[in-house]
């Protein structure tokens, strides 16, 4: 890479995050409102204290996971998912609708990079409250701390990387249409209900029956959070297998993604474009 590309992606960068840390009390919002696998916790733990009383065994039984195992899962599921979001199908639509599209697409800077730096941005700004909130998850459950492996650490960062990677693009598909349709949201929309429940965010992949677990892993949404999740806690998984799956789409996803760009900037007519 050029130095003048570096200069270029360090200013746009800075000032993505100087925008961000003006925002940073929202984004301790968004970063709380992500709790979801928190909740799911408390439900399955509860499901696990039955039936471990139940059959006076072991507490995980009836789930095939125990208490210590569900909540090193959601605890990785929840900073994995916080790392992970995109919603550049949102701002991207905004910016189409409000005009502001028309002035990037004759900047020599794609547009696209500029989400991409809003991300990282926002992800940045956004650590911190997730350090917080996880050491205060150990606060209070204190016999669930635990420090992965630096192999299994390595691999769960590279895994939440491509997570996002693949999540991104996906969006990016998304938000590509609305040079056809003012309200491609909807259709993220619809997105997020096999991510919700194929990702891993409101159950562990192992709890499911294993036609609906096989049926989901052809699906780009396990590996966006259950598989780096499981990285992250110890879980048994296949480092080969996830990581090649997470490869496939985003070699589905970039060229998709690159089309349906190229496509919409032909056909696209506005004020200054």
């Amino acid at each position: 890479m050029s130095s003048g590309r570096l200069r270029l992606a360090r200013v746009l960068l800075g000032s993505q995050v100087a925008t961000m840390i003006e925002y940073r009390a929202e984004i301790a919002l968004w970063a709380l409102s992500g709790v979801l696998p928190f909740i799911m916790l408390g439900l399955w733990s509860q499901v696990e204290g039955s039936t471990g009383a139940a059959g006076g065994v072991d507490g995980g039984a009836g789930i095939g996971l125990d208490r210590l195992q569900l909540a090193r899962y959601f605890l990785s599921a929840f900073v994995v998912r916080q790392f992970t979001i995109a919603w550049v199908v949102f701002a991207f639509e905004e910016d189409s609708l409000q005009g502001r599209l028309s002035p990037y697409l004759l900047q020599p800077l794609p547009p696209l990079w500029r989400y991409v730096a809003a991300h990282l941005a926002e992800q940045a700004t956004r650590a911190p409250f997730v350090a917080a909130i996880a050491a205060l998850f150990f606060l209070l459950q204190p016999w669930a701390l635990w420090l992965p492996t630096p192999q299994r650490a390595g691999a769960a960062l590279l895994a939440t990387i491509l997570a996002f990677t693949m999540n991104f693009l996906l969006q990016s598909c998304i938000a590509c249409l609305c040079f056809w349709s003012e309200r491609a949201s909807a259709l993220e929309r619809l997105l997020s209900i096999p991510l919700l429940f194929l990702s891993g965010l409101v159950a562990p992949l192992e709890t499911f029956p294993p036609g609906v677990r096989a049926a989901a892993q052809w699906t780009p949404f396990p590996w966006m959070i259950h598989f780096p999740a499981q990285l992250l806690a110890g879980g048994s998984v296949s480092l080969a297998q996830g990581f090649a799956a997470m490869a496939a789409w985003i070699a589905v996803l970039l060229p998709l993604c690159l089309g349906l760009w190229r496509l919409g900037v032909r056909r696209y007519s506005a004020m200054g474009a």
